[in-house]
C-alpha cells in the first residue's frame, strides 16, 4: 500500500476513526523506537585510535 492510497482511504473516514487511527499510528511508532537497542561499546574497541603525547603528564608552562 502506498502513502497516497492510505491517505484517500483516510479522507474516507469519520472524524472519530481518524482519532483511532491516529492514536494507533502513535502506538506504532512507539513500538518502533523501543525495538531499536542501543549498542554498548566494548571494552577496548577504540584501542589504538587515540595518541598520547609523550609530554602529556609534564606541567603546563601557564600554570608556573
Amino acid at each position: 500500500m502506498t502513502d497516497v492510497q492510505l491517505y484517500k482511504r483516510l479522507q474516507n473516514l469519520k472524524p472519530s476513526l481518524k482519532a483511532e487511527v491516529y492514536d494507533f499510528v502513535d502506538f506504532l511508532l512507539t513500538k518502533q523506537e523501543k525495538d531499536i537497542k542501543p549498542v554498548k561499546p566494548q571494552f577496548g574497541c577504540a584501542k589504538g585510535r587515540f595518541k598520547m603525547s609523550p609530554d602529556f603528564d609534564a606541567p603546563l608552562e601557564d600554570l608556573n
